[in-house]
């Protein structure tokens, strides 16, 4: 099979790496790919989000398959074209998507489908939204309705930071996404993801994680979009995950359906969990970044089977095969990330490193000048690696970060700590 990947972050690496593991691929392409995913695939510049090019591409290049990695094209509308083409495609329609595209949508669905989640109020006036803030109080959540990049959610633990939030969104902080909010209660908790291939009717679940969301140790500093994760989440037990398919993820997944718009691709499911019971913070269309990493770490080459059964609508027919194992994968980002930070900086060590099943650096934000790894991004390298244990797998990928020369980069010395 002919494979086209879009994107560029360490998430499109990830797929690329497992899909290369599969003896059904035999070209493979990723635009625009980065300097890691130019080791192991074509790479081809392309606008992702213009649906009409990314379809005729794929004809030109005779692509059986193309996978989608992040979520803007989805909104865009990319995977709507490519099946008007007649193109298989990994990834929902524009359509589907506003369950991440659009807060309040994804409220409406949970409403609807009688999901666990927070109480929440939808505003499109600052006023009214601050009057809604001054009566629940604090800690509260203001999210951005629209698609901000992982960055319009604020977590307010006093009145005075929401109202400010509500000034930001409403003032233009995150453009469009801003226009309308979603204010939502506070969950406390922990949170943990599940991830959910779904072909429009069956819904098939095929693992979980934890990232880390803060820029520092022990959980500190600003938010980011992700330093690390690892796999499986010992928080979402067997029990939790199985009442969380039946009471939000099957429930959704039918509304969808009931409403014309079903949803094919994968669905990520951010859990708050507590007292034994997961209620919904968000849902995603794509898959997590750097949550993808652990799991096609564990997934390996029957990653390409699974999307190939969702694409074809023959999910009732697949299953997982889980070894019982454990991955991690620790984000080495730019000094100053994710405030302003320099681009440029070489990165020198990775030749020597291993590159197996066991132990695999994906790139995000990385070019290569002059036959020199360069920082390219704000998070530039996933270091991943797989083991019998938690404990192993941690120190299989710091092990890796000991053999990386690159003083301008930075990372965190406690990716897993929750579980170990």
């Amino acid at each position: 099979m002919n494979i086209l990947i879009l994107g560029s972050g360490g998430r499109e690496h990830a797929l690329a790496w497992a899909v290369m593991q599969n003896p059904k691929c035999d070209r493979l392409i990723v635009a625009p790919g980065n300097a890691g995913m130019a080791q192991i695939a074509e790479c081809a510049m392309l606008d992702i989000e213009d649906g009409g090019a990314v379809a005729a591409f794929a004809q030109e290049n005779t692509i059986d398959f193309v996978i989608v990695g992040p979520e803007a094209p989805l909104a865009a509308g990319v995977a709507d074209r490519l099946r008007e083409a007649g193109i298989k495609v990994f990834g929902p329609s524009a359509e589907a998507a506003k369950l991440e595209a659009s807060k309040s949508f994804t409220k409406e669905i949970c409403d609807a489908a009688h999901a666990p989640t927070a109480a929440y109020g939808h505003f499109t006036d600052a006023e009214a939204a601050k009057a809604y803030i001054r009566e629940q109080g604090a800690p509260i959540v203001v999210k951005a309705d629209g698609l901000a990049a992982g960055k319009g959610v604020i977590v307010a633990m006093d009145v005075e930071t929401a109202l400010d939030a509500i000034d930001d969104m409403f003032g233009g902080a995150f453009g469009g996404a801003g226009a309308e909010v979603v204010i939502e209660e506070f969950m406390d908790g922990e949170e943990a993801s599940y991830f959910i291939l779904c072909d429009g009717k069956t819904a098939l679940p095929i693992g979980t994680a934890q990232d880390h969301k803060r820029e520092g140790d022990g959980d500190t500093g600003l938010n980011t979009g992700g330093m690390g994760a690892y796999s499986p989440a010992p928080v979402l037990t067997d029990d939790i995950a199985a009442r969380a398919m039946r009471e939000i993820v099957q429930p959704t997944v039918d509304e969808m359906a009931k409403r014309g718009t079903p949803y094919q691709g994968v669905l990520y499911a951010g859990f708050m969990i507590k007292d034994g019971q997961a209620r919904l913070v968000e849902y995603n269309v794509r898959f997590g970044d750097p949550e993808c990493q652990v799991l096609m770490m564990r997934l390996g080459a029957q990653a390409l089977d699974l999307m190939l059964a969702c694409a074809e609508e023959r999910l009732h027919e697949a299953q997982v095969n889980w070894a019982d194992d454990h991955a991690m994968t620790v984000v080495m980002a730019a000094n100053g990330y994710p405030g302003s930070y320099e681009k440029g900086s070489v990165i020198n060590g990775l030749d020597a490193l291993p590159e197996d099943s066991k132990n695999m650096v994906f790139h995000a934000g990385t070019t290569e000048v002059d036959g020199k790894i360069t920082a390219s991004g704000g998070r530039v390298l996933n270091v991943t690696a797989r083991g019998d244990s938690l404990q192993e797998a941690r120190d299989r990928a710091y092990a890796m970060i000991e053999g990386i020369n690159w003083p301008e980069g930075f990372n965190r010395s406690d990716i897993g700590w929750r579980a170990l």
